[in-house]
């Protein structure tokens, strides 16, 4: 291995290099906005007062059941696995995905049994008296979801959100077994044409390290601006308008 042989790999494979890396991440970022989406409708239908027994009630416990169920599988499950019994067993009932759509779906879906405990945790640690506070002033469940509750949920899991960012743009390797020309999947075509494995592979490591260092300083960016400044200034009445900090 030698730097003169990793230089020229790049030099005459740095466009598969691009195209694979950019498949990467707009599945990371697409399915992770995607299980985003299903975690925080998840969290909420977990989260609905159900106070008498109704045709309504059962009905929301047996939907409530069925997600359990879909949280439950796509945890205990590897995503290898779920890519090829959603991809080839569509395709055993006569439906053709995209693999491009196939990797959405599987990464999507994962990422959503992932991001509900996530949401369903963050829901919880809101304190109970803000609950007993909307109420009191007329909001109903979904009003007091959407208007005091998700947003301080939304900030409190901003990391572990990132961290599901970052999960994802490496776990998008295992897809190359459903044909997903995404990064692992450029970098094999590679390394089989030229045989250097391990000079391909270590340009493929520098990669991912590369996007998954920028987005974990980008969502550490957006978490600093969400708390906003360090020091609040306030004016002290009792010293004619004297600012402290």
């Amino acid at each position: 291995m030698s730097l003169e042989t990793i230089l020229n790999i790049l030099e005459n494979n740095w466009p598969m290099f691009l195209r694979g890396a950019g498949i990467t991440l707009m599945i990371a970022i697409i399915s992770t906005i995607i299980g985003v989406l299903i975690g925080f409708f998840i969290g909420i239908m977990h989260t609905i007062p159900v106070r008498k027994r109704s045709v309504k009630s059962i009905a929301l416990k047996i939907f409530n059941f069925i997600l359990s169920c879909y949280v439950e599988v796509f945890r205990g499950t590897p995503m290898i696995v779920q890519a090829m019994v959603i991809y080839f067993g569509l395709f055993s009932y006569g439906i053709k995905l995209d693999t491009f759509v196939a990797a959405l779906v599987v990464v999507g879906l994962n990422t959503g049994a992932y991001m509900a405990e996530i949401v369903r945790g963050g829901i919880v640690s809101i304190d109970k008296g803000q609950y007993e506070a909307a109420q009191a002033i007329g909001m109903n469940h979904l009003q007091t979801m959407i208007h005091v509750v998700l947003p301080q949920v939304a900030r409190n899991i901003l990391p572990a959100t990132g961290n599901q960012l970052v999960m994802n743009i490496k776990d998008t390797a295992v897809l190359n077994v459903i044909s997903v020309t995404e990064l692992y999947f450029q970098s094999k075509s590679i390394a089989s044409i030229n045989y250097k494995f391990a000079e391909t592979f270590l340009i493929t490591c520098l990669i991912y390290l590369a996007m998954t260092f920028t987005a974990t300083r980008i969502l550490r960016w957006i978490e600093r601006r969400m708390d906003g400044p360090d020091a609040y200034k306030k004016v002290d009445q009792h010293s004619g308008g004297e600012v402290l900090q």
